[in-house]
C-alpha cells in the first residue's frame, strides 16, 4: 500500500502508540481520522497535527459509535488502514489475598475493551475496506494491538493476558477469512514501551524495567511502534502474523 493520499484511521490515536502512529502516518502523507473517547485528547491532538488529520469521537465497545466514526474516516477518499491501539488492563488477582475469588467485573471489562473493541475493528473496518477497489491485489490492512502478556503473561494479568492471547489467536484466523477480499490482518505484540502512564514512574523503577530488556536496554517508543504499524501498512506480503516489538524481553512471573 502506498501510504501518501490514503485514508487511515488510528484507534486511540490521541495518545501513547496511537499517537505515535497517527504522527508517523502524517509524516508519510496519509489522511488521518483518530478514533479515540470523546474525554480524550483527540480534538486537541488533532488541531495541532493540522488538517490531514480528523477527530471522531467513539467508544470502539460500542459497535454504532465506532462504525460512524469509521464512516468519517471513509469519507475521506475510503477506508484503506486501520490501526487499532484502543484497549486497557486491569490489575488483578485469581485469589485475593484472603483467598476470595477474583473480581468478574474486572475480568469482563478488559475482555469486553480488548476483545470485542478489537473483534469490531476488524469487521467494521474490513467492511467498509471491502466496498473500494484493490489497489495491486490489496484493499487494505487491519492492524491490531496485542502485547507480550499474551505470551509472558505476569501474577496480576489474568484478564488482559487472556484477551491479548485472543487478538493473537484471531489474527491468523482473521487474515484467512478476508483473504478473498484483499485485505489483511496483522498484530504488533509490544513490549515495555515508553507510554504516559509509564512516563509518571520513577526514575528508578522505570531504570529497573530498562535493564530487564536485553538489547537496547531501554523502554520501546512509540515512534517505534508507529514505524512498524506503517511498514505493516506497506508492505503487501505482511499478513496473518504477530510480530514482536520488545528488545528480545522475555517477562519473568512479576
Amino acid at each position: 500500500m502506498i501510504i501518501t493520499g490514503q485514508s487511515i484511521a488510528v484507534t486511540g490515536g490521541a495518545s501513547g502508540l496511537g499517537l505515535g502512529t497517527v504522527k508517523k502516518l502524517v509524516e508519510e502523507g496519509a489522511r488521518v481520522t483518530i478514533i479515540d473517547l470523546p474525554t480524550s485528547a483527540g480534538e486537541t491532538v488533532a488541531a495541532e497535527l493540522g488538517d490531514a488529520v480528523t477527530f471522531a469521537a467513539a467508544d470502539v465497545t460500542d459497535a454504532d459509535q465506532f462504525a460512524a466514526a469509521l464512516d468519517v474516516a471513509d469519507a475521506k477518499g475510503g477506508l484503506r488502514g486501520l490501526v487499532h491501539c484502543a484497549g486497557a488492563g486491569r490489575r488483578m488477582r485469581i485469589l485475593e489475598k484472603d483467598g476470595s475469588a477474583g473480581s468478574l467485573e474486572d475480568f469482563e471489562f478488559v475482555i469486553r475493551l480488548n476483545i470485542i473493541g478489537s473483534f469490531n475493528a476488524i469487521r467494521l473496518g474490513a467492511e467498509r475496506m471491502a466496498r473500494h477497489e484493490t489497489e495491486d491485489s490489496d484493499r487494505g490492512a487491519v492492524v491490531l494491538t496485542a502485547s507480550v502478556a499474551a505470551y509472558e503473561g505476569q501474577i496480576g494479568q489474568i484478564n488482559y493476558t487472556a484477551s491479548k492471547a485472543g487478538i493473537v489467536g484471531m489474527t491468523l484466523t482473521a487474515a484467512r477469512d478476508l483473504a478473498s477480499k484483499g485485505i489483511r490482518v496483522c498484530t504488533i505484540a509490544p513490549g515495555i514501551m515508553d507510554t504516559p502512564l509509564l512516563a509518571r514512574l520513577r526514575d528508578d523503577v522505570r531504570a529497573s524495567l530498562e535493564s530487564t530488556v536485553p538489547n537496547p536496554a531501554r523502554l520501546g517508543s512509540t515512534a517505534e511502534f508507529g514505524s512498524l504499524a506503517t511498514e505493516i501498512l506497506r508492505n503487501g506480503y505482511l499478513n496473518g502474523e504477530t510480530i514482536r516489538l520488545d528488545g528480545a524481553i522475555r517477562m519473568a512471573p512479576r
